[in-house]
């Protein structure tokens, strides 16, 4: 499985879109795997849930999004996860594959 983090500064970017880096972290039997630190293509609408299927991404964890993002995303067959808390990305996804990451309202209001 992989995840896609948006980051800046080493952890998580509050929104998706704002982000410098892409933490894309492979998990395998519950370990991680892989981690690369790519930087995204240029924001654009629909860009970036069309690199992420094409990085292979099945789960996104951000702070927030827009709900065009989460629906795009949701259209390439990535799972969103919103509202994560300002972490670095392999607490965020050893706290998901633990059934403990804490989320709260996606801080996107657009």
């Amino acid at each position: 499985m992989k995840f896609a983090i948006p980051t800046a500064e080493g952890k998580l970017a509050a929104h998706f879109g704002h982000c410098r880096e892409f933490a894309i972290i492979e998990v395998e039997n519950d370990q991680i795997k892989n981690k690369e630190m790519l930087p995204p293509p240029p924001h654009e609408p629909g860009v970036l849930p069309k690199w992420l299927h094409e990085m292979g991404a099945e789960v996104i964890i951000a702070g927030g999004m827009g709900q065009m993002a989460v629906n795009l995303f949701q259209q390439n067959g990535i799972k969103v996860v919103l509202g994560a808390p300002t972490m670095e990305p392999d607490a965020i996804v050893k706290s998901y594959l633990e059934n403990s990451l804490t989320t709260g309202d996606n801080i996107c209001d657009h």
